[in-house]
């Protein structure tokens, strides 16, 4: 068993299905103590799965499991959410902030309401939930935060149809810029993290199409490419917007139509991307 997670304490956001939840269970499989921080508690007939159920998946894929329901929104609940994580596990290793919320509304067609939603757990939540974990990552020996969110890219193409939710996501991306020379000093390793493709997950099934949701690929792809981003050496490898698939090509990968839902449809890019 590859140990390099091994004791690792990682607080995940938005964990309780999709790519947190596959990165949950990637990295337990090293023997990690995975903090899942989400809202779901309860089974939703369009959503399944609740920190309940991950937690059991982690602890039977061989890491401890600590589930937290978390409104990322909330600075008095994460702040006891990262308190009961070190009075439990004893500190923080690695944040992964992974919570997002979707809106591709235009400019005239977006609620306001929503519009503060994308903004309150996109950047709000990117930003508080580092600043709350970075004194306990400063204490760790290989600290890092690493942030699912897309490289910066200022084609006017990626803001035209949907303004507010490019600019929640680059502000995510903008945390990244910013902490990763703010905390270099410290050696804590901050970076980002995107898809080259669609990845089948429930806000792309109920939210945007089930043809694309075929065309996707699997979420596990992202959690191979975080777990060979921190397991890096934090002061090495930090401020840097990886792309899975570019990553993983790097670290040896050739195969990726393991990773496709349907290995014979053609795969979707995902947006912010030009090539």
């Amino acid at each position: 068993m590859n140990a390099n997670l091994n004791d690792k304490v990682i607080f995940i956001t938005g964990a309780s299905r999709g790519i947190g939840r596959e990165m949950a269970l990637r990295f337990a499989r090293d023997g990690a103590k995975i903090v899942i921080a989400a809202k779901s508690a309860e089974s939703n007939a369009k959503l399944a799965g609740t920190i309940y159920s991950v937690a059991e998946e982690v602890e039977k894929a061989g890491g401890k499991a600590l589930p937290l329901v978390v409104d990322v929104r909330d600075e008095n609940n994460v702040a006891d959410a990262v308190a009961k994580t070190v009075s439990t596990f004893g500190g923080i290793d690695i944040l992964i902030n992974n919570a997002s919320a979707i809106n591709l509304g235009s400019t005239t067609d977006i609620e306001m309401k929503r519009f503060d939603l994308i903004f309150a757990v996109n950047v709000r939540a990117t930003f508080m939930c580092s600043k709350l974990c970075i004194p306990h990552l400063k204490l760790a020996k290989n600290p890092h935060i690493l942030t699912l969110s897309p490289p910066l890219n200022m084609n006017p193409k990626w803001f035209k149809k949907h303004v507010a939710y490019t600019m929640s996501k680059y502000g995510m991306s903008m945390c990244t810029l910013g902490m990763a020379e703010e905390f270099k000093k410290d050696g804590i390793a901050v970076n980002s993290l995107w898809p080259k493709t669609l990845i089948a997950t429930a806000a792309i099934s109920v939210n945007i199409s089930r043809l694309l949701y075929h065309a996707s690929r699997k979420p596990i792809i992202v959690a191979d490419a975080a777990y060979e981003i921190i397991t890096s050496d934090s002061r090495s490898v930090t401020g840097n917007f990886f792309v899975d698939e570019n990553i993983l090509r790097l670290r040896g990968v050739t195969d990726f139509k393991q990773y496709a839902m349907h290995k014979y449809i053609p795969v979707v890019p995902d947006i912010f991307l030009d090539e």
